[in-house]
């Protein structure tokens, strides 16, 4: 169901684009099959959110550029971990949020891919919510988050914090859900100590869902 999505979404991507390439496990099959696409003649450049997409990217020979290079993107492929019926979404379970956002931020056109199971009824239902932070002050980063509610933990891998690309910790909060997704964006990124966390609202043109019964596309 992934693959589908992916693969359907690679078809918007036209000759002399410039592509935002997300992170996460449906990305990797349009990535694949992105490559397949660049072998064949076609003329694209991309500008990896993570580590491990710049690596993917650079296996499957898609050549890549920088947001500083080509500030404006034409077409971003991303993946979520929820999308609620407004196309808002939960975005991090990769680690990867800042660079997401800054990459969806800049882009004309912001294409989701999901299977099935992550379209919700309200975000926070089935995962919680990561949030970026430094690690100065992480106690009481932890502290004004739980004030909203929720229970915050720290991500660990192995028995160690998880460190995203930015050298930073993630706290993911696990909420019942998120009432006011819109309004609970800016309040936490007006804690001091975040540097940005996984609610992206607003910001998706279109979401191609794969499931059993094939493709699904939500639009605005």
């Amino acid at each position: 169901m992934k693959k589908l999505a992916a693969e359907k979404a690679v078809e918007y991507v036209e000759d002399g684009m410039i592509l935002g390439l997300g992170t996460g496990s449906t990305v990797e099959y349009a990535l694949k099959k992105l490559g397949e696409r660049v072998k064949d003649g076609l003329k694209v450049k991309g500008i990896p959110t993570s580590m491990h997409t710049r690596k993917l990217a650079k296996d499957y020979k898609i050549p890549l550029t920088s947001l500083e290079e080509n500030p404006e993107i034409d077409l971003t492929i991303d993946g979520a971990d929820e999308v609620d019926s407004n196309l808002n979404l939960i975005k991090g379970g990769g680690g990867a949020l800042t660079k997401e956002k800054i990459i969806a931020s800049n882009s004309k056109k912001e294409i989701i891919i999901v299977d099935d199971s992550k379209v919700v009824k309200a975000l926070g239902i089935d995962c919680p919510l990561p949030v970026e932070v430094v690690k100065f002050g992480l106690q009481s980063t932890k502290k004004a988050l739980e004030k909203f509610g929720c229970t915050v933990e720290l991500r660990k891998i192995m028995d160690e914090p998880f460190i995203t690309d930015n050298s930073n910790y993630i706290l993911d909060c696990d909420f019942e859900h998120i009432a006011e997704p819109e309004q609970m964006e800016k309040d936490i990124n007006n804690i001091p100590g975040v540097v940005e966390n996984g609610l992206f609202i607003g910001l998706v043109d279109e979401v191609i869902v794969g499931s059993k019964q094939g493709i699904m596309t939500l639009g605005k």
